[in-house]
Order: structure tokens, then sequence, then C-alpha cells
């Protein structure tokens, strides 16, 4: 009798992560509708002063050679989406921060941060247990905000570029 469950079960289960990863793949296409190259010369650069920029943790400049640097180590995939997920998330709530609420770019940011908040609730259910060592040591940094992390001043445009070549790299064979 639990034979004939057992087919039952594993179809269930991938029905369930494939309904989980179209969910995921929507949030991911609505993050590359709104960070077009146009929208984010518009809304990072040409909105700000000239050559503004922020001081981010060194870790929050997350480049898609930190990526391949870590899939080199066997990181898994979903660690280093979760990573760059943590890692963008801070970032633009860093960007928001700092922008007046009548600030042309001010809408824009909220946006991708409600997005990158629905993405968060996809993730919600993935604790340190699953995570590689690498990324969890990351991960914990940024949200401690450990004053020790060394600083880096960086335009607002450069993080969101970042953020989309890492997502591209990321979601590109899953989410087509």
């Amino acid at each position: 009798m639990q034979r004939g469950y057992a087919p039952f079960l594993y179809f269930v289960a991938v029905l369930g992560l494939e309904a989980a990863m179209q969910k995921e793949c929507r949030i991911i296409e609505a993050l590359q509708n709104k960070l077009t190259y146009q929208q984010r010369l518009q809304y990072m650069k040409h909105y700000f002063p000239i050559n503004y920029t922020m001081n981010v943790q060194f870790e929050e400049v997350l480049r898609v050679a930190n990526i391949t640097r870590l899939r080199d180590q066997s990181v898994g995939e979903l660690s280093l989406r979760y990573l760059w997920l943590s890692v963008n998330s801070q970032v633009l709530l860093k960007i928001w921060a700092v922008l007046p609420e009548k600030h042309p770019s001010w809408e824009y940011t909220r946006d991708l941060c409600y997005l990158f908040e629905q993405l968060t609730e996809e993730y919600e259910n993935y604790n340190q247990g699953n995570m590689d060592a690498n990324v969890w040591d990351v991960v914990e940094q940024l949200v401690s905000s450990d004053a020790g992390s060394s600083r880096k001043a960086v335009y607002p445009k450069a993080l969101l570029d970042n953020c989309v070549k890492v997502m591209l790299m990321l979601y590109s064979e899953s989410c087509k």
C-alpha cells in the first residue's frame, strides 16, 4: 500500500516545486522589466547629484566575479540566490533611505523594494541549516551591519548594475 503512495507524493512534490519556481520567475521577470538600463540610468544617475556615491559595506558590492568564485568553491545555487537577494535587499533599503519622499527616484526604489520583499517571501523557509557557511557569514555580516567591516564609496547606479548582472547570471537558466 505504501508503494502506491510514493509516486503520488513525488508527483505532488514536483508540482509544488514547479509552482514555487514559476512564482519566483514571475518576480524575476518583473525585476528585469523594472531594472532596464534606461531606468537605472534615469533613476540612479540622472536624478542624483553629479558624482553622488554611497558608503556601503564591502560585501554589498556583489559582482559576477564573486559569484563565479563561490561557484568554484562548490557553493549551491540556492545559497547564491539567497546571497544575491540579501545583499541587494540591503542595498535598495540604503538607497531608499537617502531619498526624500518627493525625490523622482523615491517611487521607483520603493517599487524595487516591494519586488525584493515578494522574493524574500519565497525564500522565507530557507535557513542557516540549508545555507553554505561562506554565504551565511556574509549574510550575517550584512544583517548585523558590522561596524568593523570595510566601507566603499559606490555610485547607486553601479550597485544596481551589479544587481542586474548577477541576477541574469543566477536566473537565466531556470527562468527563461
